[in-house]
């Protein structure tokens, strides 16, 4: 077997399917605009009531970035991609994110979705899914033998 072959078939996921893929990753990672570049951050998420909700810090440039304007542009990518056998799966989320200001709101998202790590996520974000692309990476090979040439 040749190491530059690939054995897989790249398959284009409908916005459904992708959202649902993306509801059972554990985390992904946000893209936005950081002083005119990209930036990205690893969070973890839920999706609720078509939204996608993050938690931060409220001193984080990504909440800074989303508070300073009404609307701001992001990307939000999780994937399961199995590297040895080169199958699985990613989505992208571009979309609009917004501080979640209800304190009801607020207070739901702090109890059901729990931060990875030790620092207080006092802010919590909603990315409205506009744009949802996904593929998912298919092993194509056979159990069957194939002739060579």
């Amino acid at each position: 077997m040749s190491g530059s072959r690939t054995d897989c078939d790249v398959v284009e996921l409908a916005r459904e399917e992708a959202l649902t893929l993306l509801a059972r990753a554990p985390f992904g990672r946000v893209v936005y605009t950081r002083d005119a570049l990209p930036a990205i951050r690893p969070v973890n998420h839920l999706l609720d009531d078509g939204l996608l909700i993050v938690r931060t810090r409220l001193a984080s440039q990504f909440s800074a970035t989303v508070r300073s304007r009404s609307e701001v542009v992001v990307a939000y990518e999780a994937d399961d991609i199995d590297i040895d056998r080169r199958t699985g799966w990613s989505v992208v989320v571009t979309g609009i994110a917004r501080p979640v200001t209800d304190p009801a709101r607020t207070a739901r998202y702090q109890r059901i979705l729990r931060p990875w790590i030790g620092a207080p996520m006092d802010g919590v974000i909603e990315i409205e899914p506009t744009l949802v692309s996904g593929i998912r990476l298919v092993d194509n090979r056979t159990d069957s033998a194939t002739a060579d040439g």
